[in-house]
């Protein structure tokens, strides 16, 4: 069975980088041919996808970011993460780690907020 679970603070100040860990379980994230991405939802909007990283490492970023999203991956932990840099309070939202669209995390809501 497989699972994801988002953590990071809950709390982030704006101008400073947002970083979540997902961590997988049941599967590696090496396992081909999965990829494996970041979503968010923002209260009151839709979801939005941020960036992606594939089985063999291979990430591509969402252009809506304007290259202050970057997504890598810690093999040896089983584990992706996102980073969003330079956050205003508009980065609020629920962020989900997501395996292709069909396994989700549960989500998790980070404030940016001083």
């Amino acid at each position: 069975q497989v699972q994801l679970q988002e953590s990071g603070p809950g709390l982030v100040k704006p101008s400073q980088t947002l970083s979540l860990t997902c961590t997988v379980s049941g599967v590696l994230i090496t396992a081909s041919p999965y990829y494996w991405s970041w979503m968010r939802q923002a209260p009151g909007k839709g979801l939005e996808w941020m960036g992606v990283i594939d089985y063999r490492g291979t990430t591509y970023d969402s252009p809506s970011f304007k290259g202050r999203a970057s997504i890598s991956r810690d093999t040896s932990k089983n584990q992706f993460t996102l980073q969003l840099s330079s956050v205003t309070p508009e980065a609020t939202a629920v962020y989900y780690c997501v395996r292709g669209l069909a396994v989700w995390g549960q989500g998790t809501l980070v404030t940016v907020s001083s």
